[in-house]
């Protein structure tokens, strides 16, 4: 965000004589506020020479004949009301003084002072002050000399501020023409106690030297006088000169501002001009949203936001709005301009009253009625139309007033003489008056000042700095028609001044509000609100140079020029006088929405419920639980995904959230009262991370006495905040009820017996389905040998005792994801060097294949490519594993049908290639593999990016993860892509030149776009011939002859020839195609020298404003132009209102040069006579389209 102007505080120490933070400038130490942290540089020094004049660095001496002769007498120390004048000079921010108070103090024996001296305590403004003095320096080779509070150092006020003005006179008490001072002010609070000058005047200078062409030294005798010159002022707003550190605007004004995403200063400005217009947000509040509480309904977030400012402690955020907006992060930081945001939202929430009640609620307090007329002087003749204005643009430049601006507005032109005006056949041309009035002004009247203008000296757009005076008050009744209605006053009365600080480039926008009919005005400056004066709200925001506080605009003795000012205002709100209680009306809790109360409601209550659970969380400790039917749904490695969410992933852990101060065995009562067992069947076992990255049980929790905590913390080697368990379920019990547990079995004694059992976990590759599935424990004897787990299996898959003859059962490991080795059957678990936690995997398999070596390949050995997605055996199921990635597919939204083909998912392998990827593609679109082109997708607007080109070697996680290309691919998604289905095969396509055609129908109002594909060595009538075939269009002999050309930046570019090479069109134009009206075709084949053309585009206000489509047109000698303007209507296709409306104008050289507007009697031959002359349409861009990177202002919810 571009810095704000400085504080008033600042500019007063601009311009006043004296002042320490002028010096700040070249010393950034030159004012302290704590003698102990900080170390200050004196201004320059200002001290009285013999003559009695201050010294100055300026050689100009001002001479004045009159008192020549006169020699002014020298300036004394003892003169307290000469040196009051001299030392503190008069304030820019002007605020009442309450108290001037002067006292002096008689300092001995300097040379013997201590470190750190105070001067006697006096009084000024009902509050204790005194001098502080470090005779020697505070750390500096100056004497250093501060003022500060007389209050007991455990007796300051809590709240306690003052605001003085000061000045501290060091002079010799034997001859008082000899002195050196230092003038500054300050806001002296509990935390700021002391202010002053570190450096006031260096050691040096002030003993036994002659002072400054005197033969006496400033300290003589080792005795100075130090006098303070105190000024109390009035604290009228709370915040003069206030650092504003942990200010509070809701505690010290009852309002709370908006936060600044970026470059939204300008949004909050309006945002709370419209917030405190209260009719407007009760209007605002009976739009129905409670079926739509979407966050992409910008009526329900303007609803939000104002509620929050009615209801928030804090400063409000307008995230929620933007988002609504259809904003993305770089309008955030892009600004716009104001009035046409103002105009879009109110279209917007007038679209979104329809219907209701309140539909005509904005435009009656908005919208007012300007009547635009040409009147016969000498017949009785007008003619004229009456428009809806919702605010009125005035100019600045030239004017000095705003009533200026309100006459210039409405000043009457004369027709006459050549330029006379035709009223018809029956007058035929008269003098008549031309000019536009006001038939009616709205309740609400908002004032745009036109502070931005084209410089045609400089040929850019610059800001008036001006002084431009506007009135708390006027009466608008001076500028309505006489036909108005004046049964009721039209005064108005000011109630918003919207201020822009800074220039075309950079700057901050704020507002001047007052939220009531009667009482103080206010400072939103974005999170920030402030009481303010009159003068900040009138005087401080009319533009122009600086004022000193003796009404001079720079002082005497300075050559430069006038400082400007870099704030000035820009919209002005008024509200009618006599509508004021209406438009300012109380809005209360019960003109709220319910649903809107309690959906903040039940956020609060979520809110409170976050924020207790985050302040308690280190009372607490998650547990993740796997359980047989966890196991039993995984399709993955290891025993399950810890990452997973249990509230949609059925194989996911069970999630308990636990005391930390809980024993092992409430644990397990919480465990088994969830799984519906008796507490006595279970046990825990510890989850542990292996060397080889895999995560699996280790041994049983025996001794369930610890806490959780202190169980968490024996856990070797966990990488989550969660203590990660498995949880066994004994298959029998005893006699007495007791689990019997195959292994660390605890016995009577307390000894847990550890026996040779081992434990090991089942997983079942089921080649019909393609998918694992967890099928529960097994203990066995490390001597049994591999062979003897089939029975085992036999019996827990319900296959019976003997398997076919043609069929075994294969065993793999699973060591790691990516490491699955082969079982021997005839080698022992112990050769196999499994152990508690092995996971091992079968299937049921031919003995043909098992013959062919499946399942008993080394780890080193990669799975056979293959051409099917089916897989015969684990080891490749578990390399898809390994590889797998769901890939989301979208249809491009302009080259492809969305609505055709909805966005799907697929499970791909990422090793498959381009080509494998399409065939996948193209089987579940049942379309032809080869057509199919991809695109990939931006992360951050999720739009397409650019085409992927086929690469052989090309596989699916390097077009997804590609390399190389450094932080360009940061933004691309990991996890989609768009795809296009083509006419032809990518190959084919290689051939091809893609070209992005507009065409035209209904004149220019109706734009189709067509991607047009051609041979990269055809010309221009190869394009058009594919163009007629790929959007169906009647041949040139059916329909006529159709026209090309080229648009930049709205702008005709150039037409192309028939024979012009397809590849030289310009990849960063728009092509356009038309069909040639007849009137000029005609003219074309008459090749008539009184036939002319000129190129035509659209702007809205200013000419650099570009929008719409451009075009040629013919222009006609001698044809005037309110002929010309019917021809334009039909050449155009554009009818009624939005005709109308069209501000006809000629443009000459430059985009953006100022414009001559047409009248009807004007005739366009003559006034367009250079071949670089343009005619212009000024008219309301109306588009919502994003344009040229930054793109026009847009709302979409």
């Amino acid at each position: 965000m571009p810095t704000p102007p400085p504080p008033a505080g600042d500019i007063a120490s601009t311009l006043a004589n004296l002042t320490v933070k002028d010096d700040a400038h070249h010393h950034p130490e030159a004012l302290s506020p704590s003698p102990n942290a900080m170390l200050v540089d004196p201004p320059e020094e200002h001290v009285v020479g013999p003559n009695g004049t201050a010294a100055d660095n300026d050689d100009i001496v001002i001479i004045n004949p009159d008192s020549m002769d006169i020699t002014p007498d020298p300036l004394l120390a003892t003169d307290y009301d000469a040196m009051k004048e001299q030392v503190l000079t008069p304030l820019v921010e002007e605020p009442r003084i309450l108290e001037d108070v002067v006292s002096t103090w008689t300092v001995d024996s300097w040379q013997s002072l201590g470190k750190k001296e105070h001067g006697p305590v006096f009084e000024a403004g009902g509050y204790p002050w005194r001098v502080l003095l470090f005779p020697f320096g505070n750390n500096v080779d100056q004497a250093s000399i501060y003022l500060e509070h007389g209050f007991e150092a455990n007796n300051v006020p809590e709240d306690w501020s003052c605001c003085v003005q000061f000045a501290l006179v060091l002079w010799n008490p034997n001859d008082p023409s000899i002195f050196s001072y230092h003038a500054a002010h300050h806001r002296f609070t509990k935390e700021e106690s002391d202010w002053g000058f570190t450096r006031f005047l260096e050691l040096r200078k002030m003993f036994n030297v002659p002072w400054e062409n005197r033969d006496r030294p400033l300290i003589e005798n080792d005795t100075a006088n130090i006098t303070a010159y105190v000024r109390i002022v009035e604290d009228e707003t709370g915040v003069l000169w206030h650092n504003f550190n942990n200010y509070d605007s809701k505690k010290e004004t009852g309002y709370v501002g908006l936060k600044n995403q970026g470059a939204t200063c300008y949004l909050n400005s309006l945002l709370q001009s419209l917030y405190f217009t209260n009719a407007f947000r009760k209007a605002i509040y009976h739009i129905p949203t409670q079926q739509d509480e979407s966050m992409t309904n910008s009526a329900y977030t303007l609803q939000r936001l104002f509620y929050q400012l009615q209801t928030s402690n804090a400063a409000v955020g307008t995230n929620e709005l933007t988002k609504s907006f259809g904003w993305e992060t770089r309008h955030i930081f892009e600004q716009q301009d104001v009035q046409e945001l103002s105009r879009k939202l109110m279209e917007r929430m007038e679209d979104k009253m329809k219907g209701t009640e309140y539909e005509k609620v904005l435009p009656q307090m908005f919208s007012g009625k300007i009547k635009t007329y040409i009147s016969c002087i000498n017949v009785p003749y007008e003619s004229s139309r009456i428009e809806d204005f919702w605010d009125v643009q005035l100019n600045v430049s030239g004017n000095k007033h705003l009533l200026e601006s309100f006459q210039d507005y409405i000043n009457v032109e004369k027709l006459d003489g050549e330029n006379q005006y035709f009223a018809g056949e029956q007058y035929k041309l008269q003098d008549a008056n031309k000019g536009v009035i006001f038939n009616s002004f709205p309740d609400v009247l908002h004032l745009q000042l036109k502070r931005f203008e084209y410089d045609i000296e400089r040929d850019t757009m610059m800001k008036i700095n001006d002084r431009y005076e506007f009135p708390e008050s006027f009466d608008a009744g001076l500028y309505l028609d006489k036909d108005a209605d004046r049964s009721e006053s039209w005064e108005y009365e000011l109630h918003g001044v919207l201020v822009h600080s800074g220039d075309l480039n950079a700057g901050h926008y704020y507002a001047f509000l007052k939220p009531n009919k009667e009482g103080w005005w206010y400072k939103y400056d974005d999170d920030k609100v402030t009481k303010a004066t009159r003068r900040e709200v009138l005087e401080d925001n009319f533009g122009g140079p600086f004022k000193t506080p003796n009404g001079q605009l720079r002082p005497l003795n300075q050559k430069k020029a006038p400082l400007m000012r870099p704030n000035s205002a820009y919209m002005l709100v008024y509200i009618r006088k006599s509508r004021l209680d209406k438009i300012l009306t109380p809005v209360t809790a019960d003109d709220t929405p319910k649903h809107l109360q309690q959906r903040f409601e039940e956020e609060i209550a979520a809110r409170e419920a976050r924020r207790k659970e985050r302040e308690e969380q280190h009372l607490f400790l998650g547990v993740k639980v796997i359980t047989e039917s966890t196991f039993e749904e995984h399709d993955g490695t290891d025993l399950t995904n810890f990452d997973a969410n249990p509230e949609t992933d059925p194989a996911a852990p069970r999630y308990y959230r636990v005391l930390r101060t809980s024993t092992m065995q409430d644990l397990v009562k919480y465990v088994a009262e969830d799984l519906d067992v008796d507490p006595k069947v279970i046990r825990l076992w510890i989850m542990v991370n292996r060397q080889n990255k895999t995560i699996r049980p280790d041994q049983p929790v025996m001794d369930l006495r610890p806490t959780v905590e202190e169980t968490y913390n024996r856990a070797a080697a966990h990488r989550d905040h969660a203590l990660r368990v498995w949880v066994e379920e004994a298959e029998s019990v005893n006699a007495d009820g007791e689990p019997v547990w195959p292994t660390y079995q605890g016995q009577a004694n307390g000894v847990i017996v550890k026996n040779d059992l081992i434990l090991l976990f089942l997983k079942w590759f089921d080649t019909d389905n393609q998918r694992l599935s967890g099928i529960g424990h097994v203990y066995i004897s490390k001597e049994k040998k591999v062979e003897d787990l089939v029975p085992i299996i036999m019996e827990k898959m319900g296959w019976g005792d003997k398997l076919p003859s043609d069929e075994k059962i294969q065993l793999w490991e699973e060591i790691k994801p990516n490491m699955i080795e082969g079982l021997k059957t005839k080698s022992t678990l112990k050769t196999a060097e499994l152990q508690d936690g092995d996971i091992l995997c079968f299937q049921r398999m031919h003995e043909r294949k098992s013959r062919l070596g499946l399942g008993e390949r080394g780890a080193a050995e990669e799975p056979s490519s293959k051409s099917s997605d089916r897989f015969e055996d684990a080891r490749e199921y578990y390399d898809f594993l390994l590889n797998k990635k769901t890939v989301k597919f979208h249809a491009h939204p302009q080259k492809c049908d969305p609505e055709k083909y909805p966005a799907f998912d697929l499970v791909l392998n990422a090793k498959m290639t381009y080509d494998k990827l399409a065939e996948k593609l193209g089987e579940r679109l049942g379309v032809d593999p080869t057509h199919l082109r991809f695109y990939t997708v931006n992360a951050t607007t999720g739009n397409p990016r650019t085409a992927i080109r086929r690469g052989q070697n090309q596989n699916l996680n390097a077009i997804l993860n590609p390399v190389g290309y450094g932080q360009i691919n940061n933004n691309q998604r990991v996890d989609a892509l768009y795809f296009e289905i083509l006419d032809m095969s990518l190959a084919e396509l290689d051939t091809k030149k893609s070209i992005k055609i507009t065409v035209l129908s209904e004149g220019i109002t109706k734009e189709e776009q067509f991607d047009v594909l051609v041979a990269k060595n055809g010309q221009v009538v190869d394009l058009l011939e594919a163009l007629i075939k790929k959007a169906k269009l009647p041949t040139e002999e059916e329909a006529g002859k159709l026209r090309i050309y080229e648009v930049s930046n709205h702008k005709f570019f150039r037409e192309l020839d028939r024979i012009y090479p397809v590849i030289s069109i310009n990849d960063y134009t728009t092509v356009v195609v038309e069909r040639i009206p007849q009137e000029e075709l005609e003219a074309m084949q008459e090749a008539n020298e009184t036939n002319q053309w000129i190129s035509v585009f659209h702007f809205q206000t200013e000419p650099g404003r570009m929008h719409g489509m451009p075009f040629r047109f013919l222009v006609k000698e001698g044809e005037k132009f309110s002929d010309t303007k019917k021809r334009l209507e039909k050449r155009t296709g554009l009818k009624g209102k939005s005709f109308e409306k069209i501000k006809f104008c000629v443009v000459k050289r430059a985009s953006y040069s100022r414009p001559t507007y047409l009248e009807d009697d004007d005739v366009l031959w003559e006034v367009a006579a250079s071949e670089d002359d343009f005619l212009g349409l000024d008219h309301a861009d109306r588009s919502r389209s994003l344009r040229n990177g930054t793109g026009d202002l847009f709302l979409k919810g």
